[in-house]
């Protein structure tokens, strides 16, 4: 029978004629190069690979042992432990770590990549999968994510924005540096508003992304916003759509139209493409546009737990209200499911209010035909 050599396999990385002096470090080490290119071949991403690496490294120097010695008692006391913590981990990143120490586990312990076998022959015992159904948190819940990030109201989002204006006239007055930043920062928060970008997204969007829109000609080429490095999905390229502009936020067309022709070039970008362009001719960064939130939410003294990630919710939620079909609005946002974009949606008490006297209405006026034609 031929043996066929998965990507990963045991003597694909560690040649057969070595001997290592501490063979225990170097078998683990073997492990581990092995699982980044089962990883690599299967086209993830290097920053998965990488955070999932280190996970299985913090696991190890927590147990003080090494895989072929792990238990289940392992997982329980080092999850328990980090439920403990201060700022205990969030529940999607405590399934999500079980999860990656379950693959790690299931990879080192199937025999096809010679694992098990090197490490009965050298330890006399093998690694076995120490994650199971009942030591691992189930996923029960649609949302996993944070109570606090939710839509802003429409009264939170006026507030943020002025807040932003407001932070572009104080440099003003006082003639302080920093002015066109804090321009760029007041920008950028009603662009991801308005388009519902991710962070991301916001961040790589260049100059080009502007797009017309044949069926909205008064918007120019303010028409349309193309996102090339949209969410993607596992082992595959970024997504890519194209968001348009919606005449309810359409007021975002004059905002973005001063900002490429007059305000961007105050920076000197020269050549770069990016549409949110730095002071040093760069692009903002992920973490940046966190801090640029933050700090325009503190001064509009708004709620800590609000993230830039809300302007998000809030623009789903806006076009459910402004009457737009799901889909449309699911395929603004670049969601596969529809039922993603129903956990965005956090519609308002008044907008709820209006369908259901929007449905007695309805049912008013067919009772009192019926009563009617009962009388004729």
């Amino acid at each position: 029978m031929r043996t066929v050599e998965l990507p990963g396999a045991f003597r694909l990385v560690v040649p057969g004629n070595v001997r290592a002096l501490d063979p225990a470090p170097a078998m683990f080490d073997a492990m581990e190069r092995g699982w980044e290119q089962q990883q690599r071949s299967r086209l993830l991403a290097k920053k998965t690979i990488d955070d999932r690496s280190s996970l299985v490294r913090r696991f190890a120097l927590y147990t003080a042992t090494y895989p072929w010695e792990w238990t289940p008692e392992d997982v329980e006391a080092y999850f328990s432990h980090q439920l403990s913590l201060e700022r205990p981990l969030a529940h999607s990143t405590v399934r999500g770590q079980q999860s990656d120490l379950q693959m790690f586990c299931a990879f080192v312990t199937d025999r096809r990549y010679g694992c098990a076998v090197t490490c009965e022959d050298a330890f006399g015992t093998v690694p076995v999968q120490v994650c199971h159904d009942w030591n691992t948190a189930d996923h029960v819940s649609e949302f996993e994510g944070r109570p606090g990030r939710r839509a802003l109201t429409y009264d939170e989002l006026q507030t943020l924005f002025d807040a932003a204006d407001d932070l572009v006239e104080v440099k003003r007055r006082r003639r302080r540096k920093g002015l066109l930043a804090a321009w760029r920062n007041a920008v950028m928060i009603k662009q991801v508003y308005a388009y519902g970008t991710r962070r991301r997204e916001t961040s790589m969007l260049d100059l080009s992304d502007l797009r017309h829109n044949p069926r909205a000609k008064a918007y120019g080429r303010f028409g349309a916003l193309e996102v090339r490095f949209g969410k993607a999905s596992r082992g595959s390229p970024p997504k890519r759509r194209t968001v348009l502009t919606v005449p309810e936020i359409d007021w975002i067309v004059p905002v973005l139209e001063e900002w490429v022709d007059e305000v961007r070039a105050g920076f000197s970008p020269g050549g770069h493409p990016a549409l949110w362009a730095t002071e040093r001719c760069g692009r903002l960064g992920l973490r940046r546009l966190d801090e640029v939130f933050a700090e325009i939410r503190d001064h509009a003294g708004l709620p800590d737990e609000l993230e830039l990630h809300c302007l998000r919710h809030t623009y789903i939620t806006h076009l459910i209200e402004f009457g737009y079909p799901e889909r449309f609005v699911q395929q603004q946002v670049g969601h596969v499911y529809a039922s993603t974009t129903a956990l965005y949606t956090w519609v308002s008490d008044e907008y709820r209010n209006r369908l259901l006297e929007a449905s007695m209405a309805r049912r008013l006026e067919r009772m009192n035909g019926k009563g009617l034609g009962a009388r004729c």
